[in-house]
């Protein structure tokens, strides 16, 4: 699935769209995850925000490009934890250990995105996640466009999304 966004409000409201629909589906077996690729500035953080929207969250997503990783808390839902990733400084996958990410893999009550998940995507399935949708996103023809694809596995079976 291929979806065109013509503004950074529009990336933010598609983030706002996916997170609903995780949330209306629920736990796997564990985390759910959403790895997303592309260039500086393509609007990985950006849609990010939108999915923090999405989710009930107040506070403002920040990239956390230094520290690696933040968790925030999502209360009484289906979902108990929202973990946002940052792999753009890891150069080599044994970094990773230090975040001890495998037991927020196992945990089905964990929401976890990554970006730059390409970096790391040879751990992704060590890690055990039950279901990665990997979300691809580049700069459109205008200057303000991006284009959003997503590669999904079946338990995400994402469909045709318009603004």
């Amino acid at each position: 699935m291929v979806y065109i966004s013509s503004s950074s409000a529009a990336t933010k409201k598609f983030g706002f769209d996916l997170a609903r629909k995780i949330l209306r589906l629920g736990p796997g077996r564990r985390a759910r995850v959403l790895a997303l690729t592309g260039d500086l500035g393509s609007g990985k953080t950006t849609l990010v925000q939108g999915f923090f929207r999405g989710l009930g969250l107040r506070r403002r997503a920040t990239s956390p490009t230094f520290i690696l990783m933040r968790r925030a808390a999502l209360g009484r839902g289906k979902f108990r934890n929202v973990f946002h990733l940052d792999a753009y400084r890891l150069r080599k996958l044994s970094e990773l250990q230090v975040l001890e990410l495998e037991p927020v893999m196992l945990n089905s009550k964990n929401i976890v995105l990554i970006e730059w998940a390409d970096r790391i995507k040879g751990a992704l399935p060590r890690l055990k996640a039950s279901s990665v949708l990997w979300v691809r996103l580049s700069h459109g023809q205008q200057e303000n466009q991006r284009v959003i694809g997503l590669r999904n596995t079946k338990k995400y079976e994402y469909t045709k999304h318009s603004a």
